[in-house]
């Protein structure tokens, strides 16, 4: 194990499980005892998070924009009114 990386390691085991996962499958046999409401449960679960990242990354994105809320963006503020560039 001492000529391997931990990526090489982390791949091979991962890929002995698929296969493992895949043969199992393929002889009728279920290796995980999943329900579909599970797995829909999850999906809402993975729906709703990612909604909520991307709901907060774009108000954070959106209100940071142009409005001079950092110390760079009020130093650009006054730069703009002193060459009479604002509104």
């Amino acid at each position: 194990m001492k000529n391997y990386d931990k990526g090489t390691f982390i791949r091979t085991v991962l890929l002995l499980i698929a296969l493992i996962n895949q043969t199992m499958l393929m002889l009728g046999k279920s290796p995980l005892d999943i329900s579909e409401d599970q797995v829909n449960q999850l999906a809402d679960a993975l729906y709703t998070a990612g909604s909520l990242i991307f709901t907060i990354g774009t108000t954070a994105a959106a209100w940071f924009k142009n409005n001079y809320v950092t110390t760079r963006g009020h130093q650009q503020k006054a730069v703009l009114k002193q060459n009479n560039l604002t509104k």
